[in-house]
């Protein structure tokens, strides 16, 4: 879950949106060096996976999905490595789960109902995930039925055109109102900045959707032909830490899309520790939108028990 303490917005700083400046081949000469600098091993590497699934909001946006295969999905969040590689490891099944389980809204209810009285939250995609391309009414009649339904966090896409265009006022108003149709539950904004013009492009995004009230930002919708990249992951981290230096207030990170890897998460957190601190690792601050990552996290975890890779049908539903 998401911390309490939420991001309030402020006005539209124009004047800081247009004083952005970002060097690319800097950033991507850093995002190159982090996963060599930043390599963990033997035991500090289990550590460092076992905290990866508690930030995961555990995904399934299939067109295949049945109420069945969700609620075993949900388990899986609940309890998501096996109890013979937890007693192994000498630790207790109820510290690793997930941080939330993600669906469309016709599986809330299924997701609510699956996880209730356990710490793993239910999360919703709305205002027309992917693309975005529907009324910015039904847009808002979207979030107010997930939440009514029991979603406790919002994934919503932000319309691409008015970041492409620069309409920054039109973007504020957008994501201001999504705050509010959310209510109690907590607001994450989907960038998609594989579709977006330039790195510029999405550190104003992201401070655009901070100043509206964001309390998280996220990369990818996952569908884009690029999703979540270090560069962006750079970009937008140090959005965060620029908004927080201004405003005192805290806002999360979620990269999503093809992070299927151990490696992969260990490399993110590593950027997170870097840029933002050990505070910005935990589950209220940070999350990874995945649905095969938990598979190949389990079978590092077991390689490094046993000395050898499980198949993967020993870890189902991952």
């Amino acid at each position: 879950m998401a911390s309490e303490e939420r991001n309030l917005g402020i006005p539209l700083d124009i004047e800081l949106l247009n004083s952005i400046q970002i060097n690319r081949s800097a950033l991507e000469r850093r995002a190159s060096s982090l996963p060599k600098r930043r390599a963990v091993k033997k035991d500090w590497q289990v550590a460092w996976m076992l905290h990866a699934i508690r930030c995961i909001d555990l995904t399934t946006l299939a067109g295949d999905d049945t109420p069945e295969r969700v609620k075993r999905l949900a388990q899986k969040a609940v309890r998501p490595v096996r109890t013979d590689l937890l007693s192994a490891l000498e630790l207790d099944i109820d510290t690793i789960h997930c941080a939330s389980v993600c669906v469309y809204h016709n599986m809330v209810e299924t997701v609510a109902n699956s996880v209730d009285g356990t710490p793993v939250g239910t999360c919703a995609v709305s205002t027309g995930f992917p693309a975005g391309h529907i009324p910015h009414q039904q847009k808002l009649e979207q979030i107010q039925a997930s939440v009514a339904a029991g979603a406790d966090e919002i994934d919503i896409v932000v319309s691409r055109a008015s970041v492409l265009a620069g309409d920054w006022q039109a973007l504020y108003d957008e994501v201001k109102d999504f705050r509010t149709a959310c209510g109690p539950a907590h607001l994450k904004t989907i960038l998609a900045t594989g579709e977006l013009a330039s790195l510029k492009q999405v550190a104003q995004a992201s401070h655009v959707c901070m100043m509206a009230g964001a309390d998280f930002i996220k990369t990818s919708t996952g569908k884009e032909t690029t999703n979540a990249t270090l560069p962006v992951g750079i970009v937008m981290a140090r959005a965060i830490r620029d908004y927080y230096e201004r405003t005192g207030q805290k806002v999360g990170f979620k990269p999503a899309g093809g992070i299927s890897k151990a490696k992969v998460a260990v490399a993110w957190l590593a950027m997170m520790k870097e840029e933002l601190g050990e505070e910005w690792m935990r589950p209220n601050l940070f999350r990874i939108g995945a649905s095969s990552l938990l598979g190949d996290i389990e079978r590092q975890l077991e390689f490094h028990l046993s000395g050898h890779y499980s198949a993967a049908n020993r870890h189902p539903m991952a």
